[in-house]
C-alpha cells in the first residue's frame, strides 16, 4: 500500500507541471504533419503507391520507433530535472529507502511514456485516416493490425520512458540526460550497425518495427525481450548509482 501511494504520488509530480503538455503538443505537430504527408504526399513519379495497400498504411501509422525515443527524453527530462532543481532531496526524505524511491519513479515514467505511446499511436491512425479522405484510397488496416500499432507504441513508450529515466538518475542533470539519450538511442546504433552488420536486427528502431508489425527482423517474443532489456540496463545502472551515493 505504501508503494502505491508513493508511485500515485510520483504521478502526481509528473502531471503538475507543463512537461506532458508539452509532448503532447508535440505528438499533435508529428500527427498534422502526418495527415499533410498523406493527403498532399506523392511518389517521384506523381503516383500516392505509399498509401496504396493495407501494409504500407500501418507502416506509416506504425509509431512506436517515435514512442520510444519521444518517451526516453520525456523520461530522462522527468527524473534528471529533480536533481537539478534539488527536489529529489525531498522525494529522499519522504521514502529514505532509496531503491522504493527509484522503484517509484520508474513505475511512474512507465505509466506515462505508455500514455504518450499510446496517444502517439492514436494521433497517427487518426492523421492517417483524415488525410486518406483527401485522396482516392480508403482505410485498409484491419483492427487486429490497428490493435498492434496501438499495443506496440504503448509498450515502446513504457521501455523508452524507463531508458531515459535510468540515464536522469545517473547523470542527474537535464542537458546531461538529454543528450545521453539522444547518444544512445540515435547515435550508437548506427555506429554499432557499420561495426557489426548483425547488431542492425536489434537496435531500437528496428526492434519498434518488428512489435508494431511492419518488420520481420526478429520474431516477435525475442523483439519484446530486447526493448525489454534496453530499457532495464539503463534503469538498473540508475538505481545503482542513486543508491550508492553519498550525496544527491
Amino acid at each position: 500500500m505504501y508503494t502505491l501511494r508513493t508511485i500515485r504520488a510520483e504521478i502526481r509530480k509528473l502531471t503538475s507541471t507543463k512537461m506532458p503538455f508539452a509532448f503532447l503538443a508535440v505528438l499533435a505537430v508529428i500527427g498534422a504533419a502526418t495527415a499533410a504527408a498523406v493527403a498532399f504526399g506523392t511518389d517521384m513519379d506523381g503516383s500516392k503507391t505509399f498509401i496504396s495497400t493495407a501494409a504500407d498504411q500501418q507502416s506509416l501509422m506504425a509509431f512506436a520507433a517515435n514512442a520510444l525515443i519521444i518517451a526516453a527524453l520525456f523520461g530522462a527530462m522527468a527524473v534528471a530535472r529533480e536533481y537539478s532543481h534539488g527536489t529529489v532531496v525531498l522525494t529522499f526524505l519522504t521514502t529514505p529507502r532509496r531503491p522504493q524511491a527509484v522503484f517509484a519513479q520508474l513505475a511512474a515514467v512507465f505509466v506515462a511514456g505508455c500514455m504518450l505511446g499510446l496517444v502517439g499511436a492514436g494521433v497517427s491512425t487518426g492523421s492517417v485516416a483524415a488525410g486518406l479522405t483527401a485522396t482516392d484510397y480508403g482505410f485498409m488496416v484491419s483492427f487486429a493490425d490497428l490493435a498492434q500499432v496501438l499495443a506496440a507504441s504503448t509498450l515502446a513508450g513504457g521501455a523508452g520512458a524507463v531508458l531515459g529515466a535510468g540515464i536522469g538518475a545517473l547523470v542527474r542533470n537535464t542537458g546531461g540526460a538529454v543528450t545521453g539519450t539522444i547518444v544512445l538511442l540515435l547515435i550508437l546504433p548506427p555506429l554499432a550497425v557499420q561495426a557489426v552488420s548483425e547488431a542492425a536486427s536489434w537496435i531500437p528502431n528496428t526492434l519498434a518495427n518488428v512489435v508494431s508489425g511492419v518488420d520481420n527482423a526478429t520474431g516477435m517474443g525475442e523483439a519484446i525481450a530486447a526493448i525489454g532489456l534496453w530499457a532495464l540496463v539503463p534503469a538498473a545502472i540508475g538505481l545503482v548509482a542513486v543508491t550508492r551515493r553519498d550525496v544527491v
